[in-house]
């Protein structure tokens, strides 16, 4: 069957985006058109603001020639008043302050991005107000930005249900590390996640495996992925009959908001004892390494008494005992949200079919390393 124009296009605007440049009569042999059909396909291209003619060649948005000849990609000049410029060429990243569990992420996707030919702001969102994605969104549209990669902090579950505004942006927009629910607003946004009910699992049969059967995950509560493990943890458990004395608390103090029978402000090695749990899964990475030296004023070793998983391992590899950990792809899962966006924007330059949304999820795996051991090696070691 004969391929559409517009299908056409599209490929040759991915091309020229993977790139940053190529050369019409090179285009050509690659559609398997004559140069004349590929110099009309980037005249339309250029027409819409898509591309940039040269002699002979066509150029991403933002993609400027070096004085060796080799290709990057430049910022628009700074504007000369207070007025917004528009930017053909910007994608913004909207994420938490600080956070370096989607700092990954950023990075993986800013390379994807730049490799495309955009040039990428990210939007750090103070991380003690609320509700302050929707201005740096605002503001990032209103400057001509093509496209979107944003991670609301929603810290609580209420929040998830205040999206109607992101739905409404007018511009290609993919949720990172979030899934909101088939009530909200948002869940026909494309989306890219770990799965951390496949996480939680490789940490639980990892336990198990070492004979263990009193576990214990100490998970915050204050953000989607701490929800998601906790989801994960009790699904688990659901199927898993015969850890009976398995059970959740919250993982520091400062981990709410508090819900349900959570703990807080638990004293956790207290906890640990009082239960005789011989293992436990922390989330986050820092809350697992404060759990650590808790663990060791009190005279309880690990792993000889006490086993402990990281979730996240960002951090875990750094304690003077390199925790075994939950990895989660970010970087990853940054990089494939960059290349749906990629898609997003070039089907809509192209004038094609957006297509269903796409909600991708991709495994964690487990590092494991010397903060876990067999159940009994302890009193064994005695």
């Amino acid at each position: 069957m004969r391929e559409s124009v517009a299908s056409r296009r599209r490929r040759m605007l991915a091309a020229v985006l993977a790139r940053g440049e190529a050369g019409l009569s090179a285009l050509a042999v690659e559609l398997g058109v004559s140069v004349v059909t590929a110099r009309r396909d980037a005249e339309e291209l250029a027409r819409a603001g898509a591309l940039r003619r040269a002699h002979g060649k066509v150029r991403a948005i933002g993609a400027h020639a070096t004085a060796d000849g080799a290709q990057g990609t430049t910022a628009a000049a700074p504007p000369a008043a207070v007025t917004p410029v528009r930017s053909t060429n910007t994608v913004a990243l909207v994420i938490p302050e600080f956070h370096s569990y989607l700092n990954e992420a950023l990075y993986g996707a800013r390379r994807a991005l730049e490799t495309g030919g955009l040039r990428v702001c990210v939007h750090p969102a103070p991380r003690a107000a609320l509700a302050t994605e929707r201005p740096l969104v605002e503001r990032a549209v209103a400057e001509g930005a093509r496209g979107l990669i944003i991670a609301p902090r929603w810290r609580s579950a209420a929040e998830e249900s205040d999206g109607k505004w992101l739905a409404a942006t007018g511009v290609p927009t993919v949720l990172l590390e979030r899934r909101p629910g088939p009530g909200s607003p948002l869940y026909p946004l494309d989306s890219v996640c770990s799965d951390h009910r496949y996480g939680i699992q490789l940490a639980v049969e990892h336990l198990r495996e070492l004979g263990h059967r009193r576990l214990l995950l100490a998970a915050r509560d204050d953000s989607p992925t701490a929800r998601a493990v906790r989801s994960a943890f009790g699904a688990v458990l659901a199927a898993t009959p015969e850890l009976t004395d398995a059970g959740q608390v919250l993982s520091s103090p400062d981990a709410g908001p508090v819900a349900g029978t959570h703990e807080p402000g638990v004293d956790l090695p207290a906890l640990l004892a009082r239960r005789r749990a011989t293992a436990v899964i922390v989330h986050s990475d820092v809350d697992a390494l404060v759990l650590v030296e808790q663990l060791v004023r009190t005279g309880i070793r690990v792993p000889e008494d006490c086993s402990v998983i990281a979730y996240d391992d960002v951090a875990a590899a750094l304690a003077p005992t390199p925790l075994t950990a939950v990895a989660p792809p970010k970087a990853e899962v940054g990089r494939t949200a960059a290349e749906l966006l990629l898609l997003r924007i070039t089907e809509r330059v192209a004038g094609t079919d957006a297509g269903p949304a796409r909600r991708l999820e991709l495994l964690p795996r487990l590092s494991v390393r010397g903060s876990t051991g067999p159940v009994g090696w302890g009193a064994a070691a005695r």
